[in-house]
């Protein structure tokens, strides 16, 4: 009974860490989202401020602490992608002007691990953390069909070595994305740019891609992968000419377009 008591005072606690999604949360709102009793929010809140999880403000409120960061920055580190990846994100982001990302699998999500933003003042919203179905967007798919996933449109992407998404997490947003790959030519993770989709759209695949596969594969020598596997054949291809262009993005917003038709069906 011991053990099962402290299993629930450690899922009740993680669930407040979960609810602390703003700046300030008041012990009130806690109680609200975790449905537990404010005594019992109150006494975890001292064990979690106690080892620097949670700080309380002036005003009496709630924020994560200190700790949060630090496990954030050994989960990268357990990566090893923290000096690795960020420089050629500005390097993409510096070239396309557009806002660029590192994602990787976890269970049914894909994690930003790593983002750059574009100095332009319209952008999408991406976060370092924020936690994403993989089942949508760009480097969701790419994630799926390097980790083996089956059907016709995986099967395109583990060819073509890329991904395009067109309106599907938002309507307004667009991406493209490659694979990462490591010793075995293993995933590591995927490499995205995104951005309003107008100017995604208007950017194309031949302006897009190109650079995209010139640093992902930079990350997958860097890792460890071997780029010149036949099988990897996609990203040494020629992409250019404008009627390709129009034919390859029209097939990414079909697809895009049939993926969002299912999952809605389902």
């Amino acid at each position: 009974m011991a053990d099962e008591g402290g299993v629930a005072a450690v899922d009740r606690a993680l669930s407040i860490l979960d609810a602390l999604t703003d700046d300030k949360v008041s012990l009130a709102d806690l109680s609200k989202r975790t449905d537990l009793y404010k005594s019992t929010v109150l006494r975890l809140l001292k064990s979690l401020e106690k080892f620097g999880y949670v700080l309380r403000t002036v005003d009496g409120s709630y924020r994560l602490g200190s700790k949060v960061l630090h496990l954030g920055a050994l989960y990268q580190r357990h990566f090893r992608t923290s000096e690795i990846v960020p420089p050629v994100l500005e390097r993409i982001g510096a070239e396309l002007h557009e806002g660029a990302s590192f994602y990787v699998c976890e269970e049914d999500k894909r994690v930003c691990l790593h983002r750059v933003e574009t100095t332009r003042a319209v952008r999408d919203s991406i976060q370092v953390g924020d936690r994403l179905p993989l089942t949508v967007g760009a480097a969701g798919h790419v994630l799926r069909a390097f980790n083996g996933a089956r059907g016709e449109r995986f099967d395109e992407i583990r060819q073509r070595m890329f991904a395009a998404s067109f309106g599907e997490r938002d309507s307004e947003t667009a991406a493209v994305a490659a694979p990462v790959l490591g010793p075995g030519n293993k995933l590591i993770g995927a490499l995205s740019v995104s951005g309003p989709r107008y100017r995604i759209e208007a950017a194309g695949e031949a302006r897009i891609v190109p650079v995209l596969f010139k640093h992902a594969k930079e990350l997958t020598r860097t890792f460890g992968g071997n780029v010149d596997d036949p099988t990897l054949m996609g990203w040494n291809l020629a992409r250019g000419g404008k009627a390709r262009r129009s034919k390859a993005t029209a097939t990414a917003k079909s697809g895009a377009r049939s993926a969002a038709a299912v999952d809605d069906a389902s």
